[in-house]
């Protein structure tokens, strides 16, 4: 994360009932998502899933979460509100190959395998 330029992304496991969920990555840039809800988000990320240069902050010290935003769309808003596009992401954990984030619960998960390839 150190590295971070504009916005870095990866995935997280066990995410909405499902293995893991996070970006899809071809040659280095994010070209879809691994999901099992809201497809349909510009960021369709969990927002353990990512981190953004603090740069961006300082430049747009207005920026904030909304309590008008939609549930699940909490993480689109706030990329939105950066003006960040899907070019500007950064994926990390071996081009987002690699789950080094997890949410956990004291209960075993339910969940669907998928596989986390480069198309």
């Amino acid at each position: 994360m150190r590295t971070t330029q504009v916005v870095s992304i990866w995935p997280v496991g066990l995410v909405a009932n499902v293995e893991c969920e996070g970006p899809i990555v071809k040659n280095g840039k994010v070209i879809g998502w691994h999901t099992n809800w809201g497809g349909n988000r510009k960021f369709a990320i969990d927002m353990a899933g990512f981190a953004f240069n603090l740069d961006l902050l300082f430049d747009m010290p207005n920026v904030k979460f909304s309590f008008n935003t939609i549930g699940g769309y909490q993480e689109t808003a706030l990329l939105e509100s950066f003006n960040v596009t899907k070019d500007d992401l950064e994926p990390i954990g071996e081009t987002c190959q690699k789950i080094y984030v997890w949410h956990t619960r004291t209960q075993n998960p339910v969940v669907k395998k998928v596989a986390l390839k480069q198309s």
